[in-house]
């Protein structure tokens, strides 16, 4: 599994990154967590609005900070 944070480095990037680790944490997983902060690479990916979240190359979050549990959701769908 992998996980991409996507967003220029900005204060809400920096919490859905921690929120991401929290999640996966009390899920027990280990899935590759990368950022994407490259502008070049945030278009590609197709977020318009930051921090976005791509799971298994699927945009899942985009313009908000989704809570760990939220997350724990999607990683389990």
């Amino acid at each position: 599994m992998e996980i991409k944070i996507v967003g220029p480095g900005c204060k809400n990037c920096q919490k859905l990154k921690e929120n991401v680790e929290t999640a996966v944490s009390e899920l027990g997983i280990t899935p590759i967590i990368t950022k994407v902060e490259d502008m070049a690479e945030i278009v590609k990916a197709g977020v318009m609005k930051t921090p976005g979240l791509i799971i298994d190359d699927k945009l899942v979050v985009s313009g908000r900070v989704a809570k760990p549990k939220e997350i724990k959701k999607l990683l389990q769908d």
